[in-house]
């Protein structure tokens, strides 16, 4: 199985310090859709990790955040790819949970559910608590520059981290590897 793993907010959409808190707020970044249509049709399982803890924040509930991910769907499915899975944490950043990024709780959450090993798998982020967690899973971490990636260079990277522009950019790169 070629599996990829992605973060939502700021890889696929653009992220929002206010969160993303409707499905009118979830807006593609330019080329994300096409580039997840083109790991479909290479034949890649793209399964997405994010932390929301805009739930535990009380500032969307669990019916508005499928809402938002029934959209997401949609506009990837418009675009001829698919989405396997969302794998979420909803917890606030206080509450002691392994599921919220930085821990990799959700990464073998997602081996689980595939029966598959980590182990080079590429994840891809625009956070170091992204990077974080996927590096301790055994993935091959990649750090894009939208939202909040060019902040994120600034700081200590996970060993073997690779650094694209964006999504598409991540994406040719595997394209060309393969």
């Amino acid at each position: 199985m070629k599996l990829i793993i992605l973060d939502r907010d700021g890889v696929i959409n653009q992220d929002s310090d206010a969160f993303v808190k409707s499905p009118d707020e979830w807006v593609a970044l330019p080329g994300s859709l096409t580039a997840i249509a083109r790991l479909t049709q290479a034949g890649y399982t793209v399964a997405v990790a994010t932390n929301q803890s805009g739930l535990a924040r009380g500032l969307f509930d669990t019916a508005t955040l499928n809402a938002i991910h029934a959209k997401l769907h949609r506009e990837v499915a418009q675009a001829g790819g698919a989405v396997s899975a969302i794998f979420l944490c909803p917890h606030g950043p206080k509450a002691g949970c392994t599921c919220r990024k930085p821990l990799p709780g959700m990464y073998y959450d997602i081996a689980r559910r595939y029966d598959v090993n980590l182990n080079g798998v590429p994840a891809v982020g625009d956070s170091l608590r992204d990077l974080q967690a996927a590096a301790t899973a055994g993935c091959a971490p990649w750090l894009v520059l939208t939202g909040n990636g060019a902040k994120a260079q600034q700081g200590e990277l996970p060993p073997g981290t690779r650094v694209a522009t964006d999504l598409s950019a991540v994406v040719d790169a595997l394209l060309q590897e393969a």
